[in-house]
């Protein structure tokens, strides 16, 4: 897990993915935008729904992060009734989303985080469901992943 700063719910609150995963086992979400249809509609709605599911497997923590300013991430988070579930972290500059090579020029949009589902424990990347393209939801969807933890010992 690089060591790279992000922030939450003010820009004056920069805060690591390192230390929130730290002795955890959890998700991370990366999304492409917030409020984007696809981000929006598809992919993190399944994570918040099956925030108890995911809970009972084990996951103390879910984290959804884009490269957006704080205001937005924040604003979304509360737009989706995320709040108690899924932690939002910005990462406006890109340069944790780069760190992870998880990032993507988008026509129009820039620089943006890719769209994946990324299962951690203890600050290390277990399994990362990365979508071919960056942008559709397949591959990283929460019924995926569920497929996925009852098919491993994990």
């Amino acid at each position: 897990m690089p060591d790279v700063a992000v922030y939450e719910k003010t820009p004056d609150n920069k805060i690591k993915l390192s230390e929130i995963f730290k002795g955890k086992k959890g998700i991370l979400l990366g999304v492409a935008g917030a409020f984007t249809p696809e981000c929006s509609s598809k992919h993190l709605p399944g994570f918040i729904n099956k925030f108890d599911e995911l809970r009972s497997k084990g996951f103390d923590t879910i984290v959804c992060l884009s490269v957006n300013d704080v205001y937005a991430m924040e604003a979304w988070s509360e737009n989706c009734g995320a709040k108690g579930k899924v932690r939002f972290v910005a990462d406006p500059n890109a340069e944790f989303t780069q760190a992870i090579h998880m990032d993507k020029k988008f026509p129009h949009l820039g620089v943006r985080t890719k769209r994946f589902t990324a299962i951690i424990e203890d600050g290390v990347f277990k399994k990362v469901f990365d979508e071919p393209d960056g942008m559709k939801v397949t591959v990283s969807s929460v019924d995926n992943v569920i497929k996925y933890l009852a098919s491993c010992s994990c």
